[in-house]
C-alpha cells in the first residue's frame, strides 16, 4: 500500500513538473518571439521594448536573441546613440556566458574593441588594451582585417606619444605580419583548390562560387592591411632607428638568443647588413646557436663581400633548415631574384616555385615568372606567331598571381591583360590557320599553350 502511494505521489510530481517546464517553454517562446520577430524585420524600435524581458526571464532561450541584439544595438549606434555601446557590449557578454561553445571569443572581443575605437570611447591605451586582450585570448579567431590594422596602429600611436617602447612595436609588428601571412596562405590554398577545379573545366556549384568570391575578397583585404601596417610602421623600422636601439642594448642582451635573433632578423630584413653591428650579431648568434638563421646571415655577409655562389649556398641551406615555411619562402624568393639577375631563368623559376610551395599566397613569385616568360618572347619560337604565343603563357602565370595575392591583384590583372594584347589576336590566328592548335616551346620556358579557337 505504501509503495502504491509513493508511486502515485511521484507521478503527480512529475506531471506537475512537466507542466511547469512546458509553461516555461511556452513563456520563453512567446517572449522570444516578441523580440526576435520584429528584430528580424529590422523594426528595432519595437524589438527594443521586449529585449530586457527576454534576457532577464529567458536568458538561455536562443542564441538568436543575442545575434539580433547585436544588430539592433549596432543600428542605434550608427544612428548616433552612443549610449547603446554599453548595451551592445553586454549583449556580447551574455552570448559568451550562455552560448560560449558557439561563440568565437577573439571575434567578439575584437568587435567590441573596434566599436569603442570607432566611437572614441576610452583613451588610446584603453583601446589598445581591449584589442590586446582579444588577440591574446583567441588569436585564431581575431581575423577582422580592420581590427588587425587598428590594433597595430594604436601601438604605433602610443609609441609616438611615449607610452610604448619601440621594441614593443617591433615585436607586435612581427606577430601581426605572421598572422596576416597565415590568413593569406590559408585563403590562397582554398582559392587554388577551387580555381584548379575551374581550370580543369569543371563547373563550380553556386555555393563554391560564392565561397571563391568571398575568399578572393578577404584575401584582397588582408593584402591591403599588410601594406597599411608596413606604411604605419614607416621610418620607425629604418636603419637609423634600428642600429642605435640594438647597439644600446647589445651588451646587456648579448647572451639572450631570442633577442639576438630578432635584432639580426630585423637588420637583415631592412638591409642594414653593412653596419658592423650586423656582423657582431651574426658572429654572436653563431656562437650561441648555429641554426637556419645563422646560415642566412652568413649568406648575407658573403654577398656583401661579393661571393655570390657561396652566398646562395648558405641561403639554400638556411631555407632547407627553416621550421617556418614563410621564412623558407622568402629565402627561396631571394635566391630566385639572384638567379634572375644573372640570367639563369630556369633556375630562377624553380626557386620562385619553391617559394610558392612554402607560401601559397606569394603571388609576386608567379608575377616574376610571368615577366620572365614575356621577356623571353624573341627567343622562344621560330615564327613571329610562335614568339608572340609566349604571351599567353605569361598571362596565365600573371592570372595565378592575381588569384592568390590580394596585395598585388590589381597590378597582376593589368599585367595579364597587357600580355594578352601582345599575344596573337583573332585576325592573326585566322591568317596563320592556328585556331585550336597546340604550340610547344623548346626554349627554357618549356611546356605548351593551346591557341584559342575562333
Amino acid at each position: 500500500m505504501k509503495t502504491k502511494l509513493f508511486l502515485l505521489v511521484m507521478l503527480c510530481a512529475l506531471t506537475i513538473s512537466g507542466k511547469s517546464f512546458a509553461q516555461a517553454d511556452n513563456k520563453c517562446y512567446e517572449l522570444g518571439s516578441l523580440f526576435i520577430e520584429p528584430a528580424k524585420a529590422k523594426n528595432y524600435e519595437v524589438a527594443l521594448q521586449n529585449y530586457d524581458k527576454v534576457v532577464t526571464e529567458c536568458p538561455t532561450y536562443s542564441m538568436a536573441t543575442y545575434q539580433y541584439a547585436v544588430k539592433m544595438f549596432e543600428y542605434f549606434i550608427e544612428k548616433g546613440d552612443k549610449s547603446k555601446i554599453a548595451d551592445l557590449e553586454q549583449a556580447y557578454k551574455y552570448r559568451m556566458q550562455y552560448f560560449g561553445s558557439k561563440t568565437k571569443t577573439g571575434d567578439v572581443l575584437s568587435d567590441i574593441a573596434q566599436i569603442k575605437y570607432d566611437n572614441s570611447i576610452g583613451t588610446k591605451m584603453e583601446q589598445f588594451n581591449a584589442f590586446d586582450e582579444a588577440f591574446k585570448k583567441d588569436a585564431e579567431n581575431f581575423t577582422s582585417p580592420k581590427s588587425i590594422y587598428t590594433y597595430f596602429s594604436l601601438a604605433v600611436d602610443l609609441q609616438s606619444s611615449g607610452e610604448k617602447d619601440l621594441q614593443d612595436v617591433f615585436d607586435l609588428y612581427d606577430i601581426i605580419t605572421e598572422k596576416l601571412e597565415k590568413e593569406e596562405s590559408e585563403l590562397a590554398i582554398k582559392i587554388n583548390k577551387l580555381s584548379d577545379k575551374q581550370d580543369a573545366g569543371q563547373t563550380l556549384s553556386s555555393k563554391e562560387a560564392k565561397r571563391l568570391k568571398a575568399y578572393e575578397t578577404n584575401l584582397g583585404s588582408y593584402g591591403k592591411v599588410k601594406g597599411s601596417v608596413d606604411g604605419k610602421l614607416g621610418q620607425l623600422a629604418d636603419c637609423p632607428n634600428l642600429i642605435p636601439l640594438y647597439n644600446k642594448d647589445f651588451e646587456a642582451k648579448k647572451n639572450d638568443i631570442d633577442w639576438i635573433k630578432r635584432a639580426a632578423g630585423r637588420l637583415s630584413g631592412k638591409d642594414c647588413t653593412s653596419d658592423p653591428l650586423f656582423i657582431k650579431l651574426v658572429e654572436q648568434l653563431d656562437r650561441l646557436a648555429p641554426s637556419a638563421d645563422t646560415k642566412l646571415y652568413l649568406g648575407q655577409l658573403e654577398k656583401e663581400k661579393g661571393n655570390s655562389d657561396k652566398a646562395i649556398s648558405y641561403f639554400e641551406e638556411s631555407a632547407n633548415m627553416q621550421d617556418d615555411p614563410r621564412k623558407s619562402a622568402r629565402i627561396y624568393y631571394r635566391i630566385a631574384d639572384e638567379m634572375k639577375a644573372r640570367g639563369r631563368n630556369s633556375q630562377a623559376r624553380s626557386y620562385y616555385l619553391k617559394a610558392v610551395e612554402q607560401q601559397p599566397s606569394m603571388g609576386r613569385a608567379y608575377l616574376k615568372i610571368a615577366n620572365m616568360y614575356a621577356a623571353s618572347a624573341n627567343s622562344c619560337g621560330n615564327t613571329v606567331f610562335e614568339k608572340r604565343a609566349i604571351y599567353w603563357k605569361a598571362a596565365e602565370m600573371a592570372d595565378k598571381a592575381a588569384r592568390v595575392d590580394g596585395s598585388i591583384a590589381g597590378n597582376a590583372r593589368a599585367t595579364a591583360a597587357s600580355y594578352r594584347e601582345r599575344a596573337p589576336q583573332k585576325s592573326d590566328i585566322f591568317d596563320a590557320g592556328m585556331g585550336g592548335k597546340t604550340i610547344t616551346f623548346n626554349c627554357w620556358v618549356g611546356g605548351s599553350v593551346k591557341v584559342p579557337n575562333l
